[in-house]
Order: C-alpha cells, then structure tokens, then sequence
C-alpha cells in the first residue's frame, strides 16, 4: 500500500482521536479503542514506512494518550484519603495484638511508677532528676505548680515539643528491630515516668490541677507513643514469628506495616506538640473545658483507633485486605525497571538491590570508619575525650542523639573529618551507581567514569558542608534529596552537572508527592541506623568488651569515643547506598512517567504477528 492511500484510509480516526484528547472531557471507551488502532496503524508504519513522517506523526498522536493518562497523574488525594480511611484502619486492625501489648505494657509501668513513687520519697528524684523536681517544688509553693509551661514562648516550646515527641516515637518504633525487646524497654521505662510523674503532683495535693494541664496535651501525646510502641512491636514480630518465610522476608513486611503505622501518628505528635506550646499554658481556664478537651480528645483516639478499624470497618469491610502485599521471592528476584513504581515497590527494589550488595557496601564502610578512627586517634590523642562529650550510662539513649552525632562535624572544631566524609559520600555514590548500572545494563564510558569520579567527590563535598552545625535541617534533607536524584542524570544521561541539575527539576514537576514519601521511608530507616548508635544496647556492647581489656577509666573513656567515631561512620556509609539506590530507582519511574520509552517500546511490537498478514494483503 503507497504512503498516501494509507494516509487517506485511516486519517479520518486520526483525526478523531486528536479531536478527543483536546477535549476537557475524554470518552475512555472512545480513547481505548481509537489508541489500539492508532498502535496497530504506528506498528504499521513502523514496518512499511519507517523514514517517513507519518510513522513520526502516529508515534507522537500515540504519546499523546499516554501523557493524557500519567502525565502530572495527581493520584495523592485519593490516595491520601484512602490511607486514612482504609489503609491505616487495616493496619490498626491487624496488629491489634501489638497495640494490645503495647497499652498493657505502659499501663503495666504506669501502676509500677506510682507505687514506687508512693513507697519510696526519693524515686521521683531518680527519675525525673534533682533539678525538675525542685524547679516543680519552687512552683507549686509559689501558688502556680505548672508555671513549667509558661517559661517559654508559644512557637518555640510547640516546635522544641513537637521535635522532641517525634524522636521519642521514632526511637520507641526503631528499637523493635531487636527482635521487639528495645521497644519493650522503652515503653516500660515511658510508663514508670509518667507514673512516678503524676503521682508526684498527687503527693504534694495537686493532683486535679496537674491531672487537669498534663493531659489536656498528654492524651494524643502519651497515645502516640504507645501507637508508637505498638508500631515497634509490629516491626519486631517479623523477626520473632516469621512462620513460613526467610527471617529477613517477613521483617521486609513487618517493617513495612510498622512505618506506615509510624506515618499515620505523625499529625497526632504534632497537634499535640500544638496544644503544649499554644493551649496547655492557660491553666486559668475554667476546669470544665480543660476536662471536655481532655474527653473529646480521648474519644478522637478510641474513636478512629478502636472503633472505627475495630467494630464499623471490621462490620463493613476493609478494600486494603483485598489487595495484600503479596511477598516477593528475594533470592531469584527480578528487578524491573522502565516502570512506574508505587511506594511499596521502591521500598522492595531498594531493599533488594542492598541486600545483593550487603557485602560491598559493609567493606566500604568498615574501610572508610577504621580510617575515621585512626585519624580521630592520632590527631587528639589521650585528650580525646576533651573533644566530645558522651554520657557513659546506659539511659543515654533517651538523650538527644542528633547533638551526640553533629560533634563529629562540628565545621570549627573537628575540619578534620570533612575529607573523610567527602570520600564516604563519594565513594559510596561512585560504587552505588556502577552496582545498578549493571543491574540496568547501562555502563559507563572511560570518559564518564572519570567525570563521575569527579563529581561524586564534589557531591561529597557539598553534603559534607550541609552538615555543618549551621545549616538548618529542612535544608540538608532537600538539598540532599535533590542530589541524589541529580546523581543518576548526570551518570546515564551523560549531561553537564548544571544541566543536571535542570533536568532534576523538570522530572520531579508534578511528582514531588512520591519523591518525598519515598525520601520519608528512608529517612524513618536512617533513624534505625542513627538510633542504634546511643541506645544502651551499644553501651552495653561496649561494657562486654571492657571486661576483656584491662582498662583504666582514662583509657576507657578513649576508647569509648574512638569506638563511637567508627560507629557513626561506618552508620553513615551503611545508610547512604539507600538514598543512592532509592533516587536510582526514582530516576527510572520518573523518566517513565514523563517519556513513556519502555511503553511506547511495548507498543512498537503490537502486531508484529500480523506483519506477515500485512504482507499478503499490500
């Protein structure tokens, strides 16, 4: 058939099709069945016409359909809503064993820090310290027991709170990786507090007050650390019950369903980090709100927490349970890539490609922190711990560990550890990047080899100054999320870094929503990491090895923090393959959405059987 006749015979649906899609309302029969016969007229073309513009022409109207479906695809609301209502309900629904523990555990250690408290005088001084407990006792014969929640302004005591709430609920959750028994510790610990804390007010005959201020935000904000709890729980059961699958399979779901309990308690921690800071310092308010607050708050919890999942979605039915994670075989596992990927599958195909190269990346990061050590050594000496300040108790772990962790790069006074920390990041990206390139089939050249050893050296560089103790931490998080996207253009699109850089910004238009989700993932799995360094199951580890060295306490004390500089290390160089790995994997679904190469490659071979046919007829 000539060119022209083809044209004439089938330009009439062409047209139509073009019409369609300029139109506000899309018939999606109309559209499915003029875009299977555009794709079999383009397959056409390909075979019989393929250096003339008409093949240009059928390719680019079949582009059109694709972006009319996924591109600037805003499927968060839905979602979203989805999460809330079905999603998380489940979740909730599921593990309710978890959560059961959970609230026993805390109530358990509630009653064991109030009869403690009411048995010995002292206890409250042990654990809430000699300073709060004379600060409370100044206040409370000064007419005003909690003046504590007035000594600062709103914003700054709401925001310190909200922080503070955050890292107790994500260290409570991440300590569930010790096959569930660090969260047990914590919750139990939270409990005896809180005991000891309200009985305290009790003793001194201010109990309605106390009762009447503390909960008016302790009621979401003691809820979210056991929800917390039981997230933790949740996590760590994969690991003591795997049933039928690997340990390291059912940890895959179980820390999944954990996270995403995690996410939802999120806007619970911050409301009430609100309330502390805006609403609790008015402790004139008449008793019978503050106490219908305290009620209405309780019954949002019970309500969405207990009977929404339990008793009307139970009655009704969940749509999550019809579409269960199905668990993936992790030894034969094929990745696939030139797909759209939903948040679930980033967070396999990371998890599996760092499993493939566990091995590497711990050599690398072992090499990289025994450096660290050394150098941390041999440039302080015995005055080491002159340098850095670490509790050497075993509740260090509910301090604040980021300022534990930003000692190390202190710009001012530790510059020593910048080029140490421009390799790790460095190397990790260089190596990070080869692994999936030949997972992709997409080597690198001699001559892009050599620009990439540069630029992940600059990119060392440039994370390496974001975490000096200046820059603010919304800063490092998306500065360090952009760049790690911007990594894998420049290394398979073989583009300038400026360029690069662009073209970053151009593939995130409209997908900002599932780049930071899945960025939220990892940073929830980077807490895991960070967590475990001052949590007493190190100090611990640490007084187990004492025992074997004959130490004095100065010697001791130096050991500790050289210890502790290969541990933070040697965490940094085990999570940052997951941010390599994880913008790797954006890269690859964004440049589906926006291109359609792998789907418009699809298309190429519908009615390649029928080439033959095509043939007897022309």
């Amino acid at each position: 058939m000539r060119e022209t006749n083809f044209i004439n015979q089938n330009k009439k649906k062409w047209v139509e099709l073009e019409t369609t899609l300029k139109r506000e309302y899309k018939d999606p029969d109309k559209v499915k069945n003029l875009f299977v016969q555009v794709t079999d007229d383009l397959s056409y073309s390909r075979t019989f016409y393929p250096n003339r513009s008409v093949r240009v022409y059928l390719n680019s109207l079949a582009q059109q359909v694709y972006y009319s479906i996924y591109r600037n695809k805003r499927t968060g609301g839905n979602r979203l809503l989805d999460f809330w209502t079905d999603e998380l309900p489940y979740l909730v629904y599921q593990s309710k064993g978890a959560f059961l523990l959970s609230f026993g555990l805390f109530l358990f250690a509630f009653l064991i820090g109030a009869l403690s408290c009411a048995m010995d005088i002292e206890f409250p001084r042990i654990i809430l310290g000699d300073d709060y407990v004379d600060m409370t006792m100044e206040n409370i014969e000064s007419g005003d027991p909690m003046a504590v929640y007035k000594q600062r302004g709103e914003f700054d005591m709401s925001l310190g709170i909200t922080i503070n709430n955050m890292l107790v609920a994500f260290r409570t959750f991440v300590l569930g990786v010790f096959f569930a028994i660090g969260t047990v510790g914590i919750m139990i610990y939270n409990g005896i507090m809180v005991g000891a804390f309200q009985y305290f007010f009790y003793e001194k005959g201010v109990f309605w007050e106390s009762f009447l201020t503390i909960w008016t935000h302790g009621t979401l904000e003691i809820s979210a650390i056991i929800i917390a709890g039981a997230a933790g729980l949740t996590m760590g059961s994969g690991l003591v019950f795997p049933g039928t699958y690997s340990r390291m399979q059912s940890f895959l779901v179980s820390a999944r369903r954990g996270l995403k309990i995690m996410v939802g308690i999120a806007p619970i921690i911050v409301l009430a980090g609100f309330i502390e800071g805006y609403l609790t310092r008015y402790t004139e308010t008449p008793d019978v709100i503050r106490f219908a607050f305290i009620i209405c708050c309780l019954l949002f919890v019970l309500g969405y927490f207990v009977w929404y999942p339990f008793f009307y979605k139970k009655r009704t039915g969940f749509r999550t349970a019809k579409n269960k994670h199905k668990l993936a075989a992790t030894r034969n596992y094929k990745l696939e890539f030139g797909t759209i990927k939903t948040t679930d599958k980033f967070f396999t195909d990371t998890f599996v490609l760092y499993r493939r190269h566990l091995g590497d990346i711990l050599k690398i990061a072992t090499l990289v922190a025994t450096i660290a050590a050394t150098v941390a050594y041999f440039s302080y000496g015995e005055s080491l711990p002159e340098y850095f300040q670490f509790p050497s108790h075993p509740m260090v772990f509910f301090g604040d560990t980021s300022t534990y962790i930003g000692q190390f790069f202190s710009f001012d006074q530790h510059i020593i550890f910048y080029p140490i920390l421009t390799i790790l990041f460095g190397a990790m990206a260089y190596f990070s990047l080869g692994w999936i390139g030949e997972e992709m089939n997409q080597k690198s050249t001699k001559e892009t080899t050599v620009q990439l050893l540069g630029v992940t050296f600059s990119l060392g560089l440039l994370l390496a100054c974001f975490l000096t103790d200046a820059s603010p931490s919304i800063l490092v998080f998306l500065g360090f999320l952009i760049l790690t996207l911007w990594l894998p253009v420049f290394y398979f699109e073989q583009k300038n870094p400026f360029s690069a850089l662009g073209r970053s910004f151009s593939l995130l238009s409209g997908q900002f929503g599932t780049w930071l989700t899945f960025n939220f993932i990892v940073w929830l799995i980077s807490l895991l990491f960070f967590g475990l360094i001052f949590s007493p199951f190190f100090y611990f580890y640490f007084e187990i090895v004492s025992w074997n060295f004959q130490l004095d306490e100065e010697s001791a004390q130096v050991f500790l923090v050289v210890l502790l500089t290969f541990t933070v290390f040697l965490s940094i160089g085990l999570i940052l393959p997951l941010y390599y790995f994880g913008g790797v994997l954006l890269y690859d679904s964004l440049l589906e959405i926006k291109e359609a190469k792998n789907l418009l490659a699809q298309i190429s071979l519908i009615g390649e059987s029928r080439k033959i046919r095509g043939l007897e007829k022309e």
